[in-house]
């Protein structure tokens, strides 16, 4: 076995050391890694901006208002929630009193889950849409600390992001060198479909989750609608939170007419339907890759790595096929250009 040049050592002592860092500050790791992904889609901003000002100035403009997009989003969903405060309360008593009653049988309906898990579920959801100012107060800290992590990384990777890419590249070994030259563009196109694709699949999922409530017949159909919405644009939860919650609700009440109506119209069609079809098409088309590969990519980082796999899993799929592609396209040249000679000769 033979052991490589020894240009490559120092190269390899930083990716191991780099990914002992990953694992050590996981916990921190995934708003680096998505400050970092939102700074290289929106480098190209910062590129014209700082042709008018300071690249300091404008990093920190921008930085700003990435962050004031945020709080208008958090704000704004806030006073959704609290203008709908009776309304959610309401849902999660019906299903609480739903389970808490000794006859409830969720075994009779289909269901493989025993109650406890339920009832895990069901607070998991009051703290997240009943009590969220405790859930705010309690986790006030690390929610601050995560922030502070998300917009430094962010602003930082701005400001000197294409240096330290230029910097890095310049003491890399050639063959390396050549592959990461052109991994990059690959990297860039595959982050800019990721939120492009997100944000689009939240808003499609709004406006198709209307007829659906519609037909539900509850009431409420745009804040259900928002609800559906809200819980996509977050790739942890995604819209089918939002079809459970509702669905139990249906269950809790005894109408069945509309569990099903959640289950075949909200669940698959509105909730499945896009993330087994529409974004893998969408970021496979962009990036000439199978949407079975990348729904694999997909569903697999955000099970595997949290939030952090939103942006790892597809773009690590990406990378891995960009890789053998070269690889494989780099042994074929050689072997066409030997044939070509001796037909030649």
């Amino acid at each position: 076995m033979e052991c490589p040049d020894r240009e490559y050592y120092p190269f390899l002592a930083v990716v191991f050391l780099t990914v002992a860092a990953l694992v050590i500050f996981w916990p921190l790791v995934d708003m680096a890694i998505i400050g970092g992904s939102l700074a290289v889609v929106l480098m190209p901003v910062h590129n014209r901006l700082s042709r008018l000002t300071r690249p300091a100035v404008s990093a920190a403009a921008i930085t700003l208002c990435l962050f004031a997009a945020f709080a208008i989003v958090a704000y704004g969903t806030l006073l959704i929630l609290r203008a709908n405060t009776g309304l959610v309360s309401q849902i999660f008593a019906t299903i609480g009193s739903w389970l808490a009653n000794p006859s409830t049988r969720p075994g009779a309906f289909g269901f493989t889950l025993s109650k406890d898990t339920l009832e895990v579920w069901l607070a998991k959801g009051n703290a997240l849409f009943v009590n969220y100012w405790t859930t705010l107060a309690d986790n006030l800290l690390i929610i601050t600390f995560k922030g502070i992590v998300l917009f430094l990384s962010f602003f930082f990777l701005l400001l000197k992001g294409t240096a330290i890419k230029e910097r890095v590249f310049r003491h890399l070994p050639g063959p390396v060198k050549g592959y990461c030259d052109q991994l990059v563009p690959v990297t860039v196109d595959t982050l800019y479909v990721i939120y492009i694709v997100q944000f689009a699949i939240a808003a499609l999922t709004f406006f198709i989750a209307i007829p659906v409530f519609y037909l539900l017949g509850y009431g409420n159909i745009l804040f259900y609608s928002f609800l559906a919405a809200f819980c996509e644009l977050i790739p942890i939860l995604g819209s089918s939170a939002a079809f459970l919650i509702v669905g139990a609700y249906a269950l809790a009440l005894g109408d069945l007419r509309g569990l099903l109506i959640m289950i075949i119209l909200g669940y698959v069609v509105v909730s499945a339907m896009p993330e087994i079809y529409i974004r893998p098409v969408l970021v496979g088309r962009r990036v000439k890759i199978n949407p079975v590969i990348m729904f694999v990519g997909l569903i697999g980082g955000l099970l595997t790595l949290g939030l952090a796999g939103f942006v790892l899993g597809p773009l690590i799929i990406v990378l891995v096929m960009k890789g053998y592609r070269m690889w494989t396209d780099e042994r074929k040249d050689p072997q066409e250009g030997g044939a070509g000679g001796e037909a030649g000769e």
